[in-house]
């Protein structure tokens, strides 16, 4: 029997519903059960594909090539389920869905409205393409009280009711701000936002209280009071020092006890040694490393979210803290500027789109190369670092990317066309923007004596996509002879999928996403070897 948990949110955004849904599944998972995740996010976008990373994060990508919030990464990082496209769906998907039908004339000419035809639209997906799980996790995006996710939430109420109370259960998460003036916790915002519910006809089963202080029986007893929630429904969710304690913390509150108890499962408390494991080695390494990252959305380090997480990943690995610094690419233009990269250990340049920082990109990989500083390219950051050997290695007058404009050695080109599970995908300069891209997963095969080949320990491996430009395998031979080598290619020998310097201590560009992938159980072999790198730099200087 699968059970549905909808979790929502109060007070204020960026309370953490992804994180909570994910440590919540994790602690389930823990108890032996089968888990899934889902986002349901309320803007009219159809996915976050066309959305600046400043509005709204990182774009995660699936294997079967969905553009989704930034949450799925939480959910498999925290419980290596790998999402799929039908677990995350926005507003504009449930509308397009809906007026394609009314175009078709499936409503056999019924006036369509929000109910019951966009909140059917709206069950069917929360209800659809589930195995065998033993529960289904889903996160209603925004704040409840948001005028776009009036529909979501009444969609929610009515499959409550439809499913029963053995089978459904309501999870609100809010804030209680401290008021430092008056020395205490406040917890009329709580109050409201749970009011806000119930005038929509939801009732909260448990109250997951965000707070960076620990607050009193007395604060417990009086939520549960107003709130109309048993006083132990009410779960601290205090603040901790690592998301991969979180898990721990929400256990010893009673969270997921408080849940299983509303389905009537009893069950031995989980087992937690391994996320108890993780802490201790993210809480208390063996050493630092510092680690550049050169991009051009640092105005928001949930842009590169999975990144960040990756690095810390290969750090848990290595037995090591990761102090990541940021570096807008832009200001490596300027001369003298170098020097912001002369205390790192290793050098990242991650994925972007556009001109804007591309020459900064250069000089750091350009810094990287000559200085024998690790250096890890990704998407962007492989082609840019292709750019630059073609220049300064190769001697090809006129190297960049067509991404920029005409250029006279284009190594870096859009992709017109390319295959996908034996199908051909055709894409032109005039395609829309949104979807259209090389998504999801691709197979790759990995030359006999890379050094990639030994990091992977297979010859094939399948890796996550998101771009429009591919290095031009044409200028293979030249750049081969300067030192640059395409150790990974698709199966076909058409796109190159890795470079490398042989010559340098570690030097490897991937024109896929592996941080995608990373956990921190199963941290990418990438990112491990990487940050041994950076280990092994760090004992130079």
């Amino acid at each position: 029997m699968t059970r549905f948990v909808f979790i929502t949110g109060g007070v204020v955004s960026s309370l953490g519903k992804g994180l909570a849904s994910a440590a919540l599944g994790s602690l389930l998972q823990a108890r032996g059960f089968k888990v899934r995740l889902r986002k349901l996010d309320p803007y009219i976008n159809v996915d976050p594909g066309t959305m600046s990373p400043y509005q709204h994060g990182e774009v995660y990508v699936t294997d079967d090539g969905a553009e989704t919030d930034l949450d799925l990464g939480h959910y498999e990082r925290f419980t290596g389920v790998s999402a799929r496209r039908t677990d995350n769906v926005t507003t504009g998907q449930i509308y397009s869905k809906v007026i394609a039908k009314e175009r078709r004339g499936e409503y056999l000419g019924a006036t369509i409205q929000v109910i019951p035809h966009i909140t059917n639209a709206i069950k069917e997906f929360v209800l659809s393409d589930i195995d065998d799980e033993d529960f289904v996790l889903c996160e209603i995006g925004g704040t409840v009280g948001d005028i776009e996710g009036l529909p979501f939430l009444e969609a929610i109420r009515q499959l409550g009711n439809e499913l029963g109370r053995d089978k459904a259960m309501y999870v609100h998460l809010t804030l209680l701000p401290y008021i430092a003036a008056a020395g205490e916790l406040k917890t009329k915002p709580t109050q409201h936002s749970v009011k806000e519910l119930l005038s929509l006809g939801i009732q909260p089963d448990l109250l997951l209280c965000r707070s960076e202080h620990q607050f009193s029986d007395g604060d417990r007893s009086k939520i549960a009071q107003f709130c109309n929630v048993r006083r132990d429904s009410v779960v601290p969710a205090l603040d901790v020092e690592s998301i991969y304690q979180v898990p721990i913390s929400y256990h010893e509150q009673g969270l997921d006890d408080e849940v299983l108890r509303h389905f009537g499962i009893e069950l031995p408390a989980p087992d937690l040694s391994r996320w108890k494991k993780i802490t201790k080695r993210a809480l208390a390494p063996e050493g630092d490393v510092a680690i550049a990252i050169v991009g051009k959305y640092m105005g928001l380090k949930d842009a590169y979210k999975s990144l960040s997480e990756a690095l810390a990943h290969g750090g848990i690995a290595n037995n090591v803290r990761v102090n990541l610094k940021w570096l807008e690419a832009e200001i490596f233009e300027e001369a003298g500027t170098v020097e912001h990269l002369e205390d790192v250990h290793g050098i990242l340049v991650p994925g972007g789109f556009g001109e804007r920082g591309a020459e900064g990109k250069i000089m750091a990989a350009k810094f990287a190369r000559e200085r024998h500083v690790p250096y890890f390219g990704i998407c962007f950051g492989m082609q840019m670092a292709v750019v630059e050997a073609a220049r300064n290695l190769a001697g090809i007058k006129g190297a960049g990317s067509t991404e920029f404009g005409p250029c006279d050695a284009p190594v870096v080109g859009l992709m017109t066309e390319w295959d996908k599970d034996g199908v051909t995908e055709q894409r032109g300069e005039d395609s829309d923007k949104g979807g259209t891209m090389r998504l999801g997963a691709y197979d790759c095969n990995l030359g006999d004596n890379s050094r990639v080949r030994g990091i992977y320990g297979n010859k094939a491996i399948s890796e996550r996509h998101r771009h429009r430009y591919e290095v031009n395998i044409a200028y293979e031979a030249e750049l081969a002879g300067a030192g640059l080598v395409f150790s990974g290619k698709s199966p076909d020998g058409v796109l190159p999928e890795i470079v490398e310097i042989p010559e340098h201590p570690w030097f490897i560009g991937v024109q896929f996403h592996p941080e995608l992938k990373s956990r921190p159980f199963e941290p990418h072999p990438l990112f491990t070897d990487f940050i041994r790198a950076a280990v092994d730099q760090s004992r130079l200087v």
